[in-house]
């Protein structure tokens, strides 16, 4: 991550980091180092697979703490509240129409840090997004990709 690129979030975005930190922080450290606790109660820790284990977690815990907090510094909210709501912008559900594959698709744009294709959420920074960010409904737009062009029609925009 660059060290002074701002993170662009979503309101949502923001507080379900906030809420995993502090999970992590609270929660998991606490359920960690109990496990860590039983792990070595055990005895021997050079064959102990439950202690390394638990080694391991935390780790994972510690990492993802770190990073979780580097976002939040470098965080820039987006306030949909001064975007015009008749364009394309971070925090709006837009539904296109592909119309190669002839099929309308729901996207949700938000920042990077908050994308997730599985939830249908991409990123400002990805192909679509850049093609479509400031498009009105109506507006077909052409995106650049792996195999070639696709053209997508913006069939609606709103905001939750």
């Amino acid at each position: 991550m660059d060290a002074g690129k701002k993170n662009i979030l979503t309101y949502e975005g923001l507080k379900a980091l906030e809420e995993e930190l502090q999970d992590l922080k609270v929660v998991k450290r606490k359920e960690v180092a109990q496990k860590i606790k039983e792990a070595r109660e055990q005895g021997d820790l050079s064959e102990n697979a439950e202690y390394d284990a638990a080694k391991d977690e935390q780790r994972d815990i510690e990492n993802r703490i770190e990073e979780l907090e580097k976002i939040l510094r470098n965080a820039e909210v987006f306030d949909d509240s001064e975007v015009d709501l008749d364009k394309i912008s971070i925090g709006c559900e837009i539904r296109l129409y592909d119309m190669e594959f002839e099929e309308e698709l729901t996207y949700k744009l938000v920042g990077s840090t908050e994308a997730n294709i599985l939830e249908n959420k991409i990123s400002n920074e990805s192909p679509i997004g850049k093609a479509i960010i400031g498009k009105q409904v109506g507006d077909v737009v052409d995106v650049e990709g792996i195999e070639g062009t696709c053209q997508f029609k913006v069939l609606d925009i709103h905001r939750n």
